[in-house]
Parts: structure tokens; sequence; C-alpha cells
């Protein structure tokens, strides 16, 4: 919807995130080593999550946490977590998220 503003164009793009938001897919329960959690489609998280780890969404421990909270994260590290199983939750979380091969996770830029 296009609408007039003072004389400036001003182009409403709620239409098209509810579409987009809701052609998301629902959040994926997964399991590894005993521990579950369940993870939302990363085009669903919240736009401050940004901020809150730093400004680094590579930040996987400060995403991990501000997602799945403290005590999943506890557990993880109990169940003994190395850094290729971290790598293979962030690979089948993008598959299943909808994202294409080298595309970011969450980045605005793309």
């Amino acid at each position: 919807m296009t609408t007039k503003n003072a004389g400036r164009e001003v182009v409403s793009l709620d239409a098209l995130a509810k579409q987009r938001r809701d052609a998301l897919p629902e959040p994926t329960n997964y399991e590894l080593f005993g521990v579950e959690f369940t993870l939302p489609p990363i085009k669903a998280l919240p736009f401050e999550l940004q901020e809150k780890v730093g400004g680094d969404l590579n930040n996987i421990v400060g995403v991990m946490q501000e997602v799945v909270g403290m005590d999943k994260v506890k557990e993880m590290y109990k169940a003994g977590f190395q850094f290729g199983d971290i790598e293979l939750i962030a690979e089948q979380w993008q598959e299943r998220s909808g994202l294409g091969p080298g595309e970011s996770r969450a980045s605005t830029a793309s």
C-alpha cells in the first residue's frame, strides 16, 4: 500500500512482512546426546538479539543462551557438546529455517 504523507510517498510493508512471517516454518525440536531443545526459524529471531550478543551473531554461546536459555546451554556443556556438534546444530538450523548455502543467518545485509 502506498500513501502520500506531507508530499512524500510512504510504502507500507506491513502486508508483505506478515506474508513472510506467515510463511516461516514452525520451530524445530532437536535432540543431541540426550539434550532436547527447540529452535525457531532463524528469520523469526527478534532483531534485538543482535544487540544482546554484542552485535556478533557468530557468538554461538550468546545466541544459544538467548534462544534456548542458560539452563539448556549448561545441559549442553554437561552432555559434552563439542564445537563440531555446535556446527552440526547450526547447519541443521539453517537448513530447516529455509536458508540456502552462504545465506547469512540473521544479517540485515542479506
